[in-house]
């Protein structure tokens, strides 16, 4: 046995990338056993499978890669006595037989039986059975359209649903923002002890023939540095990517960067076949254009080399880590141990500055403050500057794209004929809704504005539209690239003109003349020149 083929478990294309109730076969699964990871999903679907009577469904669900046969193979053996397992409910078992006949037979032989039910399903499935499936399950139909709705009160009481959405892989918190999964299996599987049957191997393959790439993506891979930085990209193809990170994708991503072509800081921004690889591959620092890394890119083209950086050459020979042949490499390799604290110098601190994303912490925070949000003084303080500075000021500036000489609180209208007209809002956050609201998925979170006395609609806030706000507020104009983004800034836009069209007063400007119109009480309207 060497390291490469005890990692290969951890590929997409292995026969343990999916779980079955297959015979254990030897070494290879003790290997498995050794990372697995018990999450909070399966310590209360273990709860709820313990607790079941015999009229009871447990359906655990989620999408694809997330882990549902990996927990239901495990209990499955266990307590295949006293309860009923249907493991896979997309697929059926005959030929002749579809996937929503196979749950309808299924659901027969269990209201016939005294045993609890427990079903593995995808969502999708769910929602082609609460459509297709056979009448005479009309009850567990209306239970699974409920929860797909999220009308709880609609779930019947002896229907059980624990769906991996709602364990979220990514928490972000004041602390720090990471994946408690992740940084468990990765810790786990590097741990630096010989009980590690993955660091017993590569203990034993340096002690025979030195390093290698292989053992060198290890040793890096094993800096809870690296593992950190890592997380940190998952979440950035999270958050800006939309990726969802599945236990199966991250295993075969581990997989392509330990045993991939080149070292570990190549192969995490290469793009294989893996979809979290594919969107961290738009991080490269090696892509980043500033004073200090076009500069070391340009000495190390000719051939100087700062002291800084022959010290952090040295040092990670001790990894394993010798024949870096590019600038790109280096930054890259850079990127990954900028926190390392045994690589510090001055050097490596220049450059690490040019790689910090404040984004990804920005966008954070804000999550962070509408999420606990109580009405304090302090918390409305820090709100406050995001909406007056970020969100507020970038719809101004949106909105008045074509009238830039607006006063701060007066907002564009309309134009006839060469004449613009504007009116003044009073436009700032709306604390009570803000307060009220449940924020969860880590992906958005709701922000909410008032117009003088007008509550809008909640406006979804993603990190990427975050990023376009800011980019608003330095000058730039949005495009036809920026199209679902474009759609919300006009959603709102079209909500305060909607406001602004019951306001008495009316500015009307054309070039540099401005004049005022206010309607008095319906009677009159009195003009005046600005």
């Amino acid at each position: 046995m060497d390291l490469k083929t005890a990692l290969s478990i951890l590929s997409k294309s292995s026969p343990y990338a999916v779980s079955t109730e297959r015979e254990s076969d030897g070494k290879l699964t003790s290997y498995k056993n050794h990372i697995y990871i018990e999450t909070d999903i399966e310590a209360d679907f273990k709860r709820e499978l313990i607790s079941a009577q015999s009229h009871e469904i447990v359906f655990l669900c989620g999408s694809s890669g997330d882990g549902k046969s990996e927990i239901l193979t495990r209990y499955s053996q266990k307590h295949k006595a006293t309860h009923d397992f249907h493991l896979d409910a997309t697929h059926s078992f005959n030929p002749s037989q579809t996937a929503i006949q196979a749950l309808d037979d299924r659901f027969s032989e269990f209201k016939a039986s005294n045993k609890p039910l427990i079903v593995g399903i995808n969502i999708g499935m769910l929602g082609n059975y609460a459509v297709e499936g056979a009448d005479i399950h009309n009850e567990i139909k209306s239970s699974i359209l409920a929860f797909l709705e999220n009308r709880l009160t609609g779930i019947a009481p002896n229907h059980t649903f624990l769906d991996f959405e709602k364990y979220p892989k990514f928490t972000l918190s004041s602390e720090e923002c990471t994946s408690d999964f992740a940084a468990k299996f990765l810790a786990k599987l590097t741990e630096p002890t010989l009980d590690n049957p993955f660091y017993a191997l590569y203990d034993s393959e340096i002690q025979k023939f030195g390093h290698s790439k292989l053992t060198a993506n290890y040793a890096l891979l094993g800096l809870e540095s690296v593992q950190t930085n890592i997380i940190s990209l998952l979440l950035k193809a999270r958050l800006i990517k939309d990726q969802f990170l599945t236990a199966r994708a991250l295993l075969d991503f581990v997989y392509q960067i330990l045993a991939g072509d080149d070292y570990l800081f190549d192969n995490l921004f290469s793009g294989s076949d893996n979809e979290l690889l594919e969107h961290i591959q738009s991080f490269d620092p090696s892509n980043i254009h500033t004073r200090k890394v076009d500069e070391f890119v340009l000495q190390f083209g000719l051939g100087i080399e700062d002291e800084g950086f022959t010290q952090l050459k040295d040092q990670v020979k001790a990894l394993g880590v010798f024949d870096v042949l590019t600038a790109a490499s280096y930054l890259r390799m850079v990127y990954l141990l900028k926190d390392e604290e045994q690589f510090a110098n001055g050097y490596i601190n220049e450059l690490k500055a040019d790689f910090d994303n404040s984004l990804v912490d920005q966008y954070a925070n804000i999550w962070l403050l509408h999420r606990e949000f109580d009405g304090s003084g302090k918390q409305k303080k820090e709100l406050n500057k995001f909406y007056k500075d970020t969100l507020i000021s970038a719809v101004h500036r949106y909105c008045n794209r074509n009238s830039p000489s607006l006063d701060k609180d007066q907002f564009f209208v309309s134009e006839y004929n060469g004449f613009k007209t504007a009116t003044e809002l009073e436009v700032k956050p709306d604390f009570s809704s803000i307060k009220t609201q449940a924020v969860s998925k880590i992906g958005s979170f709701n922000a909410h504005i008032r117009v003088d006395d007008h509550s809008l609609l909640p406006m979804p806030i993603s990190i990427n539209l975050l990023e376009l706000l800011e980019k608003i507020n330095q000058g730039y104009r949005p495009n036809k690239h920026d199209k679902n983004a474009v759609l919300l800034l006009d959603e709102v836009i079209e909500q305060i003109i909607t406001v602004a069209n019951e306001k008495n007063t009316l500015f009307i400007l054309k070039n540099d003349k401005r004049y005022k119109i206010v309607n008095e009480d319906d009677e009159y309207f009195e003009v005046s020149g600005i």
